[in-house]
């Protein structure tokens, strides 16, 4: 029977492996630059040819815009993509390897948690959730693990805090202030750490609560680090007005979440949560109230009576679904935001996947009697499928053909940027922002946007027809003489 069991482990581990392996070169070779990316990219690249840290400002203005708040990946991940630019290599290859990544710390690391928690079954169900979690519907997706985006970078520096907090709360710190500088709204995991350490600190009462706060200063403050260090930067790059007027600008775009008002409600982002895992809906939330009550139903049977090892998993338990409820939470209680399951993506990533270790462990601790003896493993089973069978789907939906891939765009592309390079062009203009975007980017010219006062003697690049004289075409995209 354990042999059984250690080959039946091994040929789902190799299958997980494929998987991701699948996943993660669709990712980075096929589909399509999109324009988050492209925007994203523009700084690394300006950093390059020697403007300091700045955006191309196609959504401050359309003029190089230093320390731009709308780029909300932070440098954490753009200035490790300026050095893989600096090789010279393709530009999105360059871009695009940093976040994947950042993917395997993230995967590497929930196998480490999964393992400390309930051994190598807790390890490679955490590890498949990520894969069965997909945040590409909509028009602001994460289509795979290497876009050029801030979400995944955050996630894995989360769960590698979450692994070395019981040891070093101080490296732990460390890691959470990267995270917000690789995406900001990883400071919502801050609670989370803080319940956390509640749960690692010893005493009772008024005496856990002062072991608490001896244990998380230095972590405090190394959260902090990352961030004053930019800001650092900023003010010597801007000077104090321009500093200032950054600061007001980072204020606006945190409190609106860089979005209008989407007039959305809560159901509906609950629902688009649910639909995020390749299968239906309805399975995923069967799968989510299971594991929240395995989870749930585990942390109460032990928390008396935990072993030291026990209580790192509670810690961990207890992390997870606050961390969790932060996420999704401020997601779906914002009604400006839209139904973009990207932006409680850091919390999915980092926390399910611990939530799903932590059920397993759960089962050999419920009573064993009753219906709850055959109810415990029965659940955890079911979790486990679903999940297994989201990544199974997640994987085949890979090679479901798509309108636009990265080397149809290069194709149309290529000709624009000999155009552009023969011409000197320096700046064009997106007309309008979306499939525009991510061409001007791939021709080498600064991104600007065609209603931006900037550019309204600019030339112009669509997919439509020229409103003016036509300069190139590549039978995709145009590039069109400056009103």
């Amino acid at each position: 029977m354990t042999r059984a069991r250690t080959i039946l482990f091994w040929a789902a581990a190799v299958a997980l492996l494929a998987g991701h392996a699948i996943l993660a070169w669709h990712s980075l070779t096929v589909w399509r630059f999109w324009e988050d990316e492209a925007f994203n990219l523009t700084v690394p690249r300006n950093l390059l040819a020697g403007l300091g840290y700045a955006s191309d400002g196609a959504l401050s203005g359309s003029t190089i815009t230093p320390f731009d708040p709308r780029i909300s990946t932070g440098p954490v991940v753009l200035l490790p993509v300026a050095a893989t630019l600096a090789t010279g290599m393709d530009p999105v290859l360059a871009a695009r390897l940093v976040p994947l990544a950042f993917w395997v710390l993230l995967l590497a690391g929930l196998g480490v948690l999964g393992w400390r928690i309930a051994g190598r079954w807790a390890a490679l169900v955490a590890m498949t959730v990520p894969l069965a979690f997909t945040a590409s519907a909509g028009v602001s997706p994460i289509q795979g693990p290497a876009d050029l985006l801030g979400e995944i970078p955050a996630a894995a520096l989360i769960v590698w805090a979450l692994v070395v907090l019981p040891r070093r709360a101080w490296l732990a710190g460390l890691l959470v202030g990267l995270a917000v500088q690789a995406k900001l709204i990883a400071l919502l995991v801050l609670p989370a750490f803080a319940v956390a350490l509640w749960v690692l600190s010893d005493g009772t009462g008024w005496a856990r609560l002062r072991d608490t706060l001896r244990r998380a200063w230095l972590p405090l403050l190394l959260v902090a680090v990352p961030t004053a260090l930019v800001e650092l930067a900023a003010l010597l790059s801007l000077g104090p007005a321009g500093f200032v007027e950054h600061l007001r600008a980072l204020v606006r775009f945190v409190r609106s979440g860089g979005q209008g008002d989407a007039a959305t409600s809560v159901l509906q982002k609950l629902g688009t949560l649910a639909d995020s895992w390749s299968l239906p809906g309805v399975l995923a939330v069967v799968a989510a109230v299971l594991a929240l009550v395995l989870v749930v139903a585990g942390v109460v049977r032990r928390w008396r009576s935990a072993t030291a090892e026990e209580r790192i998993v509670i810690a961990y338990a207890l992390a997870a679904l606050v961390g969790a409820l932060a996420f999704v939470g401020w997601w779906a209680t914002a009604s400006r935001l839209p139904l973009w399951v990207r932006h409680p993506a850091p919390g999915v990533f980092a926390f399910f996947p611990v939530l799903a270790a932590v059920a397993l462990w759960a089962v050999p601790r419920l009573p064993r009697r009753g219906l709850v003896r055959a109810g415990g493993p029965v659940g955890a089973a079911v979790l486990a499928a679903v999940v297994a069978a989201g990544a199974v789907v997640h994987v085949v939906s890979c090679f479901t053909p798509r309108d636009v891939t990265l080397e149809g765009q290069r194709a149309a592309v290529a000709p624009l940027a000999t155009w552009v390079s023969d011409n000197d062009v320096r700046w064009l203009a997106a007309d309008p922002w979306g499939a525009a975007v991510a061409p001007i980017v791939l021709t080498g010219a600064h991104l600007g946007l065609a209603d931006a006062p900037a550019m309204a003697h600019e030339l112009r690049l669509t997919g439509g027809a020229c409103a003016t004289e036509t300069l190139a075409d590549s039978g995709y995209f145009r590039i069109c003489a400056a009103p």
